[in-house]
């Protein structure tokens, strides 16, 4: 029998949770609390005898009998939900690569990232699964699984969300630009700043929520690190800068996020600021009514 686990913080703590699991239910066991219920089930049944009058000739077999199916119920249920059965190590949880096959994207697994010395620590460690348990884990594991089977392979929903609101630029060239841009750039650098959480002031935080962001301007290590993958005609091959990086018969080059958007008159800020809105006090906020510019103003 198997365990599927989808991250690697997972693969690590469904083995850790049954450890201390079973540790608690050895506890359970040695101390008798968990016969309390049972006791409980005894005396609610005879209370509710005792409450029902003498009138009635046979409470003591009903009540007998009563308690005999509450008892019957409450082992069926420890049985299965309570005692540890099914034997859970290792070498019996899998790292579940299915999707990543199914969208041919290279991940590692667990015993090659950086978890491996956690994982070795509990190479000799085994625990036992109720049956229930074991089978609620691989039920939810397989609509979960079903569920992400049917996203689209290769579907950023950041992506999405900014191709839409390209789509509202009357350029048609410079939307693409936009959302090449935005895929390119702005959306590696925003998920290098979730990964890093460095402090920012509220203005800082609203300042990273439109893409020409003068925070991924102006800090090293966003804009002026990440460069467009596609050739750009506007910034010729540069053999230094563009080094290792294919030379296409345009002449087109890569260049850096923020030479891409401030270069001078080529740079995408001012010809999307010209697709702006009348009024907006900062040309490089207005985007043709894109709601990360809109709440940069």
């Amino acid at each position: 029998m198997t365990l599927y686990t989808t991250d690697y913080l997972e693969y690590y703590l469904t083995l850790v949770a049954w450890v201390v699991n079973n540790g608690i239910w050895s506890i359970l066991v040695a101390s008798g609390v968990f016969a309390l219920p049972f006791v409980a089930i005894v005396i609610q049944e005879w209370l509710k005898a005792r409450s029902e009058g003498a009138d009635e000739g046979n409470k003591g077999v009903l009540s007998s009998m009563r308690i005999e199916n509450r008892v019957w119920v409450a082992i069926v249920v420890i049985m299965f939900a309570g005692i540890p059965f099914i034997p859970v190590d290792l070498a019996t949880i899998r790292f579940d690569t299915t999707r990543s096959a199914q969208c041919q994207v290279s991940v590692p697994l667990p015993n090659d990232t950086g978890w491996s010395n956690v994982y070795t620590a509990l190479n000799d460690q085994s625990a036992l699964v109720p049956v229930w348990w074991f089978f609620m884990h691989a039920l939810s594991k397989a609509v979960t699984g079903s569920a992400v089977a049917a996203i689209p392979c290769g579907t950023d929903l950041r992506q999405i969300r900014m191709d839409v609101d390209a789509t509202r630029i009357d350029d048609p060239v410079l939307a693409q630009e936009v959302a090449d841009f935005t895929h390119d750039c702005y959306g590696p650098s925003r998920a290098k700043l979730f990964m890093n959480r460095p402090t920012l002031s509220d203005e800082q935080m609203n300042d990273v929520t439109w893409i020409g962001s003068s925070y991924f301007l102006d800090t090293p290590g966003f804009y002026d690190t990440y460069r467009a993958k596609t050739p750009r005609t506007a910034w010729p091959y540069d053999a230094t800068r563009d080094a290792g990086l294919a030379q296409v018969d345009s002449g087109g080059g890569y260049p850096s996020c923020r030479q891409w958007w401030a270069d001078g008159g080529q740079g995408l800020a001012q010809p999307a600021a010209g697709t702006g809105r009348p009024g907006s006090a900062d040309p490089h906020r207005a985007l043709g009514g894109l709601p990360v510019a809109e709440r940069g103003q």
